[in-house]
């Protein structure tokens, strides 16, 4: 896969997404970076509504780094919405997160997580995972078909509970 695949961070946190950004600069990892700030955020970014209109400017990701526990929507909450998409319930996401509780572990993967992973404390720990998350999911793994679901009516991404 190229090194324009973009990954999509996933975090409420200014302070983890600026360690994600150093410790994939540290690892040399030239993929571009988008965070987002809340699980709301990440819907919209994935469906292409509100700012996120246009997909050359704001591409569908090839990997997706979760963060789990957010304010207002949390990472369960954005699994549950994307596995439940056509079009998107393929995309790679790997849960990082700071819960080392097996029980959140557990529910990750029963949502449809790729990985689950808890996030170094060390930041040369952290790089190293870096280096190893592109080397794998972005350049041995065979990525899946994605596509943005079709616009819905009032133009905001569809809501956990269009789904049912």
């Amino acid at each position: 896969m190229s090194d324009r695949a973009v990954i999509l961070v996933v975090d409420d946190s200014d302070d983890d997404q600026m360690l994600i950004r150093r410790a994939f600069a540290k690892a040399k990892v030239l993929n571009p970076l988008v965070a987002v700030g809340s699980g709301e955020e990440a819907l919209a970014y994935l469906s292409g509504t509100g700012k996120y209109i246009g997909r050359e400017d704001y591409p569908l990701p090839a990997l997706i780094l979760l963060d789990l526990k957010m304010r207002g929507m949390d990472g369960f909450d954005v699994l549950r919405w994307i596995r439940s998409q056509p079009g998107l319930q393929n995309l790679r996401i790997v849960v990082l997160t700071s819960s080392n509780d097996i029980r959140d572990a557990n529910l990750a993967y029963q949502l449809g997580a790729n990985s689950f992973l808890v996030k170094p404390v060390d930041f040369e720990r952290f790089a190293q995972l870096s280096q190893a998350l592109s080397g794998y999911w972005l350049w041995v793994d065979e990525a899946p078909d994605a596509s943005r679901p079709p616009p819905v009516k009032g133009g905001g991404p569809r809501s956990l509970d269009s789904r049912l």
